[in-house]
């Protein structure tokens, strides 16, 4: 799912860039000191996921589980999920610098529209619509990220047209494996500490 460096052209670096800085802020204002702990594990739990990955031309294809990081963390997904990228870059030159910006919309974007699709189903007590709900978020951020992996790669030039229609279709094994991983997760926390989907909710309305 990174863009490697040296693949995309100016306009789409700088656009992606620019809304990057713009998502990030609005994520650093919506973050609370007692949920720094929570984003830091799941900007690890980011990192450590989409270490393992297969490239495919000039991206590759890995787990994500960036659906999870938007339905619990909501708009601090981006301060999450760059941090983790940057780490990547520099101390495995795992994506790059120079497209941290595009990376960074192309991951964290799908988690916010996650986060406003899903969320309030989880709070449902009919356990096959947050089952459905959160195996349906975690295919949904893949599929996006994919998405916007191709949208990516079709503004720098017609010569990747074919990669990103690969890019898609690689990533549809992934989507079924994060629908199952956030169905598990979500399982797990209804079990063990259902609040942090609620307090999820809440921290957003605060805004």
């Amino acid at each position: 799912m990174h863009i490697s460096e040296g693949v995309l052209s100016a306009p789409v670096l700088v656009t992606g860039a620019a809304v990057g800085i713009v998502c990030l802020g609005i994520g650093l204002k919506k973050i609370d000191e007692d949920r720094i702990p929570l984003i830091a594990v799941l900007s690890s739990a980011f990192f450590v996921a989409s270490l393992i990955h297969v490239p495919i031309g000039p991206s590759s294809i890995h787990l994500v589980l960036n659906g999870i990081c938007g339905l619990l963390l909501g708009w601090a997904a981006f301060p999450a999920i760059v941090v983790a990228l940057f780490l990547q870059a520099v101390l495995f030159q795992f994506g790059g610098l120079t497209t941290l910006g595009v990376n960074t919309v192309v991951m964290a974007f799908p988690s916010i529209l996650c986060f406003y699709l899903f969320n309030w189903l989880m709070k449902r007590k009919e356990v096959w619509i947050w089952t459905s709900a959160s195996f349906a978020c975690g295919a949904f951020s893949v599929f996006a990220s994919g998405l916007l992996v191709a949208v990516a790669l079709v503004f720098t030039g017609e010569p990747f047209m074919k990669a990103a229609q690969l890019v898609v279709l690689a990533h549809i094994p992934v989507m079924i494996i994060e629908g199952l991983i956030t169905s598990f997760c979500i399982a797990f926390l209804k079990k063990v500490k259902p609040q942090l989907l609620e307090v999820a909710h809440e921290r957003q309305k605060k805004y």
